[in-house]
């Protein structure tokens, strides 16, 4: 049988005209040299977009008024669109973002001391089908393109006043599995990090996957690529294929297998998240089962309480229960941390994103103002 992940999700549809706003330093180049301008105006063009975040040729200074004029008239200079913004009581912000095609996902902004870290989306909807997030009831819509991924970033860090100097954290654990859309994720790493724009380090940038082994494989063939995590979320094949149905295709001693072929860099591991959904996994014989599938490859673990959102049929675990599981895998000699996922009361915690997108429908009640 195929699967949702197993074909190609769709893409958005081709614009009428060139789109800037994504395009990488070659691309931008290219187009600069199709209107006859020398390469290094693509240079000037790509740190306008990415280092000072320009979003309208007007503030593109550095060019000529008869090139900003003639690129006005040719070349569209469209990122999403932030059209809803919530703030949470512990200080994180959810953001939704306009699609040129109308469409919506959203994005998580949190600040902590000395950094700040944003959740960004890949697809909008996902094809996983996970049975305790928000996001896998949606299905597949469609891919989002480079400049989709990228304008998150540039549109919550101009949204926030955000300085230069503070560094900046991306995790891709928003809508959409990123690996079932791995071409424009990776045309939006590069840019993310590239010294002439964003200049975001790779070690900074964590993919999550639900284990789309596929998707594994490939993102490790890039000798440049982002830090790898798991949502692993049960220890039992009979348990994950009935909360995860990628389990069904690739199970448990495959997906470890993945993982040991995995190549890490010096010093590197991969992120065990393991979602604590009560009666269900979260008891000290899973907690054993998740030390000895930890033990097969460098890795550390994060233990995520479930969020709970409605119709999901999941309750979070009782606290004593998480500090049980937390002293049971220190103890075996493992790394271990809690998350406390932030913006649970604007329903922009892991696995609370969600938008209502059948055609002609409002955003969600829950994302009203």
């Amino acid at each position: 049988m195929v699967q949702a992940w197993d074909r190609p999700a769709p893409e958005a549809a081709p614009q009428a005209r060139v789109n800037a706003a994504g395009l990488d330093l070659p691309g931008l180049q290219r187009l600069l040299a199709d209107l006859g301008e020398p390469a290094w105006r693509g240079t000037q063009l790509f740190e306008g977009l990415y280092r000072h975040r320009w979003t309208r040729w007007e503030q593109f200074t550095s060019l000529s008024k008869e090139l900003r004029a003639r690129l006005a008239d040719t070349v569209d200079l469209a990122w999403p669109g932030l059209v809803q913004s919530r703030a949470s009581e512990d200080g994180a912000t959810k953001h939704v973002f306009q699609l040129i095609d109308g469409k919506q996902v959203e994005g998580v902004f949190m600040p902590y001391e000395g950094r700040v870290t944003l959740c960004l989306s890949s697809q909008v909807g996902c094809a996983m089908g996970c049975t305790f997030c928000a996001t896998g009831q949606m299905g597949i819509l469609r891919n989002l393109t480079a400049a989709e991924i990228v304008g998150q970033v540039v549109a919550m860090l101009d949204h926030h006043g955000h300085p230069a100097e503070i560094p900046v954290n991306l995790v891709f654990m928003g809508m959409g599995e990123p690996l079932h859309n791995l071409d424009h994720l990776m045309a939006a790493f590069t840019i993310l990090t590239d010294l002439k724009g964003l200049a975001i380090p790779p070690r900074r940038i964590t993919v999550s996957t639900s284990g789309l082994v596929s998707g594994i494989e490939r993102l490790g063939a890039h000798s440049k690529r982002p830090r790898l995590a798991l949502s692993l979320n049960a220890t039992t094949d009979e348990h994950r294929s009935r909360i995860m149905p990628v389990n069904r295709v690739w199970n448990l001693d495959a997906l470890a297998q993945a993982l040991g072929r995995f190549p890490l860099q010096s010093g590197e591991r991969i992120t065990l998240e393991y979602v604590l959904l009560k009666g269900v996994t979260d008891s000290l014989e899973d907690g054993r089962r998740l030390a000895a599938f930890a033990r097969r490859f460098p890795s550390k673990i994060n233990l995520i309480p479930f969020n709970p959102h409605e119709g999901s049929g999941f309750e979070p675990p009782d606290e004593a229960r998480v500090g049980a599981l937390c002293r049971l895998l220190v103890d075996a000699g493992l790394t271990v941390s809690v998350r406390r996922s932030r913006g649970q009361d604007v329903a922009g915690a892991c696995g609370q994103l969600v938008r209502n997108l059948r055609p002609g429908a409002r955003p969600t009640p829950e994302a009203e103002d």
